[in-house]
Protein backbone atom coordinates (compact mmCIF):
# COMPACT_ATOMS: atom_id res chain seq x y z
CA UNK A 1 0.00 0.00 0.00
CA UNK A 2 1.28 3.05 -0.73
CA UNK A 3 2.08 5.72 1.62
CA UNK A 4 0.58 9.16 0.97
CA UNK A 5 -0.99 8.40 -1.92
CA UNK A 6 -2.60 11.92 -3.56
CA UNK A 7 -4.85 11.82 -6.80
CA UNK A 8 -3.64 14.58 -10.12
CA UNK A 9 -5.08 15.78 -12.74
CA UNK A 10 -2.89 17.09 -15.46
CA UNK A 11 -3.52 20.52 -14.16
CA UNK A 12 -2.57 19.84 -10.76
CA UNK A 13 0.41 18.25 -11.95
CA UNK A 14 1.44 21.31 -14.58
CA UNK A 15 0.68 23.52 -11.25
CA UNK A 16 3.04 21.31 -9.07
CA UNK A 17 5.45 21.59 -11.61
CA UNK A 18 5.54 25.24 -12.08
CA UNK A 19 5.72 25.36 -8.23
CA UNK A 20 8.45 23.51 -7.54
CA UNK A 21 10.17 25.10 -10.67
CA UNK A 22 9.76 28.37 -8.51
CA UNK A 23 10.68 27.05 -5.20
CA UNK A 24 14.00 25.35 -6.54
CA UNK A 25 14.91 28.80 -7.83
CA UNK A 26 14.29 30.07 -4.40
CA UNK A 27 16.45 27.34 -3.07
CA UNK A 28 19.44 28.07 -4.97
CA UNK A 29 19.41 31.25 -3.63
CA UNK A 30 18.89 29.48 0.51
CA UNK A 31 22.15 27.62 -1.09
CA UNK A 32 24.12 31.07 -1.26
CA UNK A 33 22.69 32.21 1.90
CA UNK A 34 24.29 28.82 3.39
CA UNK A 35 27.72 29.22 1.87
CA UNK A 36 27.53 33.04 2.86
CA UNK A 37 26.96 31.93 6.30
CA UNK A 38 29.76 29.20 6.77
CA UNK A 39 32.24 32.22 4.94
CA UNK A 40 31.16 34.49 7.67
CA UNK A 41 31.59 32.02 10.22
CA UNK A 42 34.86 31.36 8.73
CA UNK A 43 36.65 34.73 8.86
CA UNK A 44 35.13 35.79 12.05
CA UNK A 45 36.97 32.25 13.41
CA UNK A 46 39.98 32.98 11.68
CA UNK A 47 40.04 36.63 12.87
CA UNK A 48 41.60 35.70 16.46
CA UNK A 49 42.75 32.73 15.09
CA UNK A 50 46.14 33.60 16.87
CA UNK A 51 43.65 33.17 20.08
CA UNK A 52 42.64 29.92 19.26
CA UNK A 53 44.59 26.53 20.14
CA UNK A 54 45.32 24.08 17.33
CA UNK A 55 41.82 22.21 16.87
CA UNK A 56 39.54 21.25 13.87
CA UNK A 57 37.08 24.55 14.86
CA UNK A 58 36.70 25.04 10.97
CA UNK A 59 34.59 21.67 10.50
CA UNK A 60 31.23 23.98 10.64
CA UNK A 61 32.50 26.69 8.36
CA UNK A 62 33.67 24.33 5.81
CA UNK A 63 30.51 22.07 5.93
CA UNK A 64 28.46 24.91 5.76
CA UNK A 65 30.33 26.21 2.58
CA UNK A 66 30.30 23.03 1.13
CA UNK A 67 26.79 22.48 1.53
CA UNK A 68 26.08 25.72 0.01
CA UNK A 69 27.54 25.09 -3.61
CA UNK A 70 25.69 21.81 -3.60
CA UNK A 71 22.68 23.57 -2.89
CA UNK A 72 23.17 26.03 -5.41
CA UNK A 73 24.03 22.98 -8.10
CA UNK A 74 21.13 20.55 -7.44
CA UNK A 75 18.41 22.66 -7.03
CA UNK A 76 19.56 24.85 -10.07
CA UNK A 77 19.14 20.76 -12.15
CA UNK A 78 16.16 20.45 -10.02
CA UNK A 79 14.51 23.66 -11.64
CA UNK A 80 15.29 22.20 -15.09
CA UNK A 81 14.03 19.26 -14.71
CA UNK A 82 10.83 20.53 -13.03
CA UNK A 83 9.88 22.58 -15.72
CA UNK A 84 10.08 20.17 -18.57
CA UNK A 85 7.81 18.13 -16.28
CA UNK A 86 4.82 19.81 -17.69
CA UNK A 87 5.63 18.21 -21.00
CA UNK A 88 5.51 14.46 -20.81
CA UNK A 89 7.50 14.16 -23.78
CA UNK A 90 10.66 16.82 -21.90
CA UNK A 91 10.40 14.34 -19.28
CA UNK A 92 10.86 10.83 -20.84
CA UNK A 93 14.61 12.19 -20.68
CA UNK A 94 14.33 12.44 -17.06
CA UNK A 95 12.44 9.59 -16.01
CA UNK A 96 15.58 7.59 -15.48
CA UNK A 97 17.45 10.15 -13.58
CA UNK A 98 14.51 11.66 -11.72
CA UNK A 99 14.92 8.48 -8.60
CA UNK A 100 18.73 8.68 -8.33
CA UNK A 101 18.41 12.74 -8.19
CA UNK A 102 15.77 12.20 -5.22
CA UNK A 103 17.95 9.97 -3.59
CA UNK A 104 20.59 12.14 -4.02
CA UNK A 105 18.87 15.21 -2.95
CA UNK A 106 17.62 13.61 0.28
CA UNK A 107 21.06 12.84 1.29
CA UNK A 108 22.23 16.07 0.46
CA UNK A 109 19.31 17.55 2.74
CA UNK A 110 20.40 15.34 5.88
CA UNK A 111 23.66 17.03 5.49
CA UNK A 112 22.01 20.44 5.65
CA UNK A 113 20.48 19.04 9.01
CA UNK A 114 24.06 18.14 9.94
CA UNK A 115 25.39 21.27 10.01
CA UNK A 116 22.30 22.90 12.23
CA UNK A 117 23.12 20.85 14.65
CA UNK A 118 27.16 20.82 14.49
CA UNK A 119 26.42 24.62 14.85
CA UNK A 120 24.72 23.51 18.58
CA UNK A 121 28.28 20.97 19.00
CA UNK A 122 30.61 23.06 18.32
CA UNK A 123 30.62 24.70 21.49
CA UNK A 124 32.98 22.64 23.60
CA UNK A 125 35.43 22.44 20.70
CA UNK A 126 35.28 26.37 20.71
CA UNK A 127 35.70 26.72 24.66
CA UNK A 128 39.04 24.37 24.67
CA UNK A 129 40.56 25.90 21.61
CA UNK A 130 40.18 29.26 22.70
CA UNK A 131 41.06 28.63 26.75
CA UNK A 132 44.82 26.63 25.28
CA UNK A 133 44.94 29.70 22.72
CA UNK A 134 44.67 32.70 25.15
CA UNK A 135 46.48 30.94 28.02
CA UNK A 136 49.49 31.03 25.32
CA UNK A 137 48.72 34.37 23.64
CA UNK A 138 48.82 35.90 27.51
CA UNK A 139 52.21 33.67 28.42
CA UNK A 140 53.58 35.69 25.19
CA UNK A 141 52.39 39.05 25.88
CA UNK A 142 55.71 40.30 27.03
CA UNK A 143 57.62 38.76 24.22
CA UNK A 144 57.32 42.26 21.97
CA UNK A 145 60.68 41.97 20.71
CA UNK A 146 60.33 38.48 19.76
CA UNK A 147 59.11 37.40 15.61
CA UNK A 148 56.15 35.47 15.41
CA UNK A 149 55.34 37.30 19.04
CA UNK A 150 55.40 40.73 19.17
CA UNK A 151 51.68 41.31 18.12
CA UNK A 152 50.28 39.20 20.66
CA UNK A 153 50.34 42.56 23.24
CA UNK A 154 48.02 44.09 20.77
CA UNK A 155 45.87 42.03 19.94
CA UNK A 156 45.43 40.71 23.60
CA UNK A 157 44.71 44.73 24.54
CA UNK A 158 42.69 45.37 21.82
CA UNK A 159 40.56 41.98 22.80
CA UNK A 160 40.21 42.61 26.61
CA UNK A 161 38.75 46.12 25.44
CA UNK A 162 36.49 45.77 22.83
CA UNK A 163 35.11 42.78 24.77
CA UNK A 164 35.70 44.41 28.00
CA UNK A 165 37.60 41.40 29.66
CA UNK A 166 40.62 40.46 31.60
CA UNK A 167 42.71 37.56 31.21
CA UNK A 168 41.58 34.07 30.06
CA UNK A 169 39.36 33.22 33.21
CA UNK A 170 39.42 36.08 35.14
CA UNK A 171 42.33 39.58 35.99
CA UNK A 172 44.31 37.13 38.80
CA UNK A 173 45.79 35.37 35.33
CA UNK A 174 47.75 37.61 35.20
CA UNK A 175 49.04 37.62 39.11
CA UNK A 176 50.39 34.09 37.79
CA UNK A 177 52.58 35.27 34.76
CA UNK A 178 55.42 37.60 33.86
CA UNK A 179 53.85 39.60 31.86
CA UNK A 180 56.13 42.69 31.96
CA UNK A 181 59.43 42.67 29.07
CA UNK A 182 62.84 41.85 30.95
CA UNK A 183 63.86 45.28 29.11
CA UNK A 184 61.67 47.35 31.06
CA UNK A 185 62.96 45.98 34.75
CA UNK A 186 65.50 47.96 36.36
CA UNK A 187 67.39 44.98 37.14
CA UNK A 188 69.34 47.37 39.82
CA UNK A 189 66.38 48.08 41.86
CA UNK A 190 66.10 45.50 45.08
CA UNK A 191 62.67 45.24 44.72
CA UNK A 192 62.22 43.31 40.98
CA UNK A 193 65.61 41.59 42.47
CA UNK A 194 63.46 40.36 45.52
CA UNK A 195 60.67 39.38 43.43
CA UNK A 196 62.84 37.46 40.76
CA UNK A 197 64.11 35.60 43.52
CA UNK A 198 60.74 34.69 45.19
CA UNK A 199 59.56 32.25 43.06
CA UNK A 200 61.70 29.01 41.60
CA UNK A 201 61.22 29.76 38.31
CA UNK A 202 62.79 33.74 38.63
CA UNK A 203 60.09 35.18 37.21
CA UNK A 204 58.97 39.15 37.68
CA UNK A 205 55.27 38.25 39.20
CA UNK A 206 52.80 41.21 40.34
CA UNK A 207 49.62 41.77 41.80
CA UNK A 208 49.09 43.72 38.42
CA UNK A 209 47.15 43.76 35.53
CA UNK A 210 47.86 45.56 31.81
CA UNK A 211 45.85 48.84 31.26
CA UNK A 212 43.55 47.02 28.92
CA UNK A 213 42.40 45.53 31.86
CA UNK A 214 40.92 49.28 33.27
CA UNK A 215 37.18 50.07 33.27
CA UNK A 216 36.53 53.19 31.96
CA UNK A 217 33.08 53.89 32.84
CA UNK A 218 34.49 53.55 36.65
CA UNK A 219 34.29 56.96 38.79
CA UNK A 220 37.90 56.04 40.64
CA UNK A 221 41.25 56.57 38.78
CA UNK A 222 42.37 53.16 37.43
CA UNK A 223 44.16 51.15 39.75
CA UNK A 224 45.96 48.32 37.75
CA UNK A 225 49.27 47.45 40.47
CA UNK A 226 48.46 46.21 44.17
CA UNK A 227 45.68 44.86 43.50
CA UNK A 228 45.95 42.80 46.78
CA UNK A 229 47.53 45.61 49.07
CA UNK A 230 45.22 47.46 50.68
CA UNK A 231 48.21 49.72 52.37
CA UNK A 232 49.18 50.60 48.93
CA UNK A 233 45.90 52.77 48.32
CA UNK A 234 43.20 55.17 50.13
CA UNK A 235 40.25 54.08 51.05
CA UNK A 236 40.44 50.80 49.21
CA UNK A 237 39.87 47.27 50.65
CA UNK A 238 40.66 44.94 48.10
CA UNK A 239 38.18 42.35 49.82
CA UNK A 240 34.83 44.70 49.65
CA UNK A 241 36.13 47.09 46.98
CA UNK A 242 34.28 46.71 43.55
CA UNK A 243 37.83 46.40 41.70
CA UNK A 244 37.52 49.19 38.78
CA UNK A 245 38.57 46.29 36.19
CA UNK A 246 37.07 44.37 33.91
CA UNK A 247 36.24 41.33 36.43
CA UNK A 248 34.71 38.56 33.27
CA UNK A 249 37.36 36.66 31.32
CA UNK A 250 38.40 36.85 27.97
CA UNK A 251 37.51 33.09 27.53
CA UNK A 252 34.27 33.71 28.36
CA UNK A 253 33.58 36.95 26.82
CA UNK A 254 34.78 35.34 23.60
CA UNK A 255 32.88 31.89 24.15
CA UNK A 256 29.70 33.99 23.84
CA UNK A 257 30.10 35.94 21.11
CA UNK A 258 30.65 32.72 19.13
CA UNK A 259 27.75 30.75 21.09
CA UNK A 260 25.53 33.83 19.81
CA UNK A 261 26.41 33.77 16.13
CA UNK A 262 26.16 30.33 15.65
CA UNK A 263 22.81 30.18 17.78
CA UNK A 264 21.51 32.65 14.93
CA UNK A 265 23.06 30.59 12.10
CA UNK A 266 21.77 27.41 13.51
CA UNK A 267 18.31 28.36 13.41
CA UNK A 268 18.90 29.83 9.59
CA UNK A 269 19.99 26.45 8.64
CA UNK A 270 17.68 24.21 10.36
CA UNK A 271 14.74 26.62 8.37
CA UNK A 272 16.75 25.94 5.24
CA UNK A 273 16.42 22.45 5.62
CA UNK A 274 12.85 22.33 6.50
CA UNK A 275 12.34 24.18 3.08
CA UNK A 276 14.43 22.16 1.22
CA UNK A 277 12.47 18.88 2.87
CA UNK A 278 9.60 20.51 1.50
CA UNK A 279 10.79 20.77 -2.22
CA UNK A 280 12.14 17.44 -2.02
CA UNK A 281 8.69 16.19 -0.99
CA UNK A 282 7.30 17.84 -3.82
CA UNK A 283 9.54 16.75 -6.42
CA UNK A 284 9.38 13.12 -5.06
CA UNK A 285 5.30 13.56 -5.81
CA UNK A 286 5.95 14.77 -9.36
CA UNK A 287 8.21 12.39 -9.91
CA UNK A 288 5.87 9.16 -8.77
CA UNK A 289 2.79 10.89 -10.71
CA UNK A 290 4.67 11.67 -14.19
CA UNK A 291 5.91 8.02 -13.80
CA UNK A 292 2.35 6.35 -13.95
CA UNK A 293 1.48 8.72 -16.48
CA UNK A 294 4.04 6.97 -18.93
CA UNK A 295 2.25 3.91 -17.56
CA UNK A 296 -0.95 4.62 -18.41
CA UNK A 297 -0.03 5.83 -22.11
CA UNK A 298 -2.25 8.93 -21.89
CA UNK A 299 -0.70 12.39 -20.72
CA UNK A 300 -4.19 14.18 -19.87
CA UNK A 301 -5.61 11.20 -17.71
CA UNK A 302 -5.08 11.56 -13.86
CA UNK A 303 -2.51 9.46 -12.05
CA UNK A 304 -1.40 8.99 -8.18
CA UNK A 305 1.51 10.22 -6.56
CA UNK A 306 2.69 9.36 -3.35
CA UNK A 307 5.78 9.25 -1.11
CA UNK A 308 6.36 5.50 -0.55
CA UNK A 309 5.35 3.20 -3.00
CA UNK A 310 5.23 0.84 0.06
CA UNK A 311 4.49 0.66 3.21
CA UNK A 312 7.51 1.93 5.83
CA UNK A 313 8.33 -2.02 6.47
CA UNK A 314 7.94 -2.83 3.14
CA UNK A 315 10.40 -0.64 1.87
CA UNK A 316 13.16 -1.44 4.45
CA UNK A 317 12.92 -4.91 3.83
CA UNK A 318 13.18 -4.62 0.39
CA UNK A 319 16.14 -2.39 0.67
CA UNK A 320 17.77 -5.10 2.88
CA UNK A 321 16.87 -7.63 0.43
CA UNK A 322 19.11 -5.60 -2.38
CA UNK A 323 21.86 -5.36 -0.22
CA UNK A 324 21.64 -8.58 0.65
CA UNK A 325 21.57 -9.49 -3.10
CA UNK A 326 24.25 -6.98 -3.97
CA UNK A 327 26.72 -8.91 -1.54
CA UNK A 328 25.89 -12.35 -2.51
CA UNK A 329 26.26 -11.31 -6.35
CA UNK A 330 29.88 -10.29 -5.16
CA UNK A 331 30.60 -14.01 -3.59
CA UNK A 332 32.10 -16.68 -5.88
CA UNK A 333 29.61 -19.34 -5.99
CA UNK A 334 30.74 -23.19 -4.84
CA UNK A 335 28.65 -25.85 -4.44
CA UNK A 336 30.00 -29.26 -1.98
CA UNK A 337 33.22 -27.49 -1.87
CA UNK A 338 33.98 -28.18 -5.50
CA UNK A 339 36.05 -25.91 -7.60
CA UNK A 340 33.47 -24.50 -10.42
CA UNK A 341 36.32 -24.97 -13.08
CA UNK A 342 36.95 -28.62 -12.45
CA UNK A 343 34.10 -28.96 -15.22
CA UNK A 344 35.48 -26.75 -17.96
CA UNK A 345 36.68 -29.54 -20.96
CA UNK A 346 40.54 -29.23 -21.92
CA UNK A 347 41.65 -30.42 -25.10
CA UNK A 348 43.76 -33.60 -24.85
CA UNK A 349 46.76 -33.30 -27.04
CA UNK A 350 49.15 -36.49 -25.98
CA UNK A 351 51.28 -37.84 -28.40
CA UNK A 352 49.02 -40.83 -28.58
CA UNK A 353 45.93 -38.51 -29.96
CA UNK A 354 48.30 -36.79 -32.39
CA UNK A 355 47.08 -37.58 -35.97
CA UNK A 356 49.20 -39.15 -37.98
CA UNK A 357 50.32 -37.17 -41.26
CA UNK A 358 48.75 -38.87 -44.67
CA UNK A 359 52.02 -39.41 -46.96
CA UNK A 360 50.90 -38.45 -50.73
CA UNK A 361 51.96 -40.79 -53.05
CA UNK A 362 53.52 -40.24 -55.90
Amino acid sequence: MAVLRVKFTKTKRDKLAQILWILNWISVVSGVILFSLGLFLKIELRKRSELMGKGDINSVPNMLISVGVVACIINFLGGKICYDCTDSNKFNRWKLFMLPYIVCTFCFTFCILVGAVMCYTMRNELEESLYLGLRDAIKFYKDTDIPGRCFLKKTIDILQIRFQCCGNNGFRDWFEIQWVSVRYLDMASKDVQDRLKSNVDGKFLVDGVPFSCCNPISPRPCIQYQLTNNTAHYNYDFMTEELNIWMRGCREALLDYYTDIMRSIGITVLLIWLFELSVLTGVRYLQTAMRNVLLLGDPQCDSDGWLLENSFVETAKNNINIIKNLGKANQISTVSGNDPNMDVKTANHGPENVPTKSIPTA
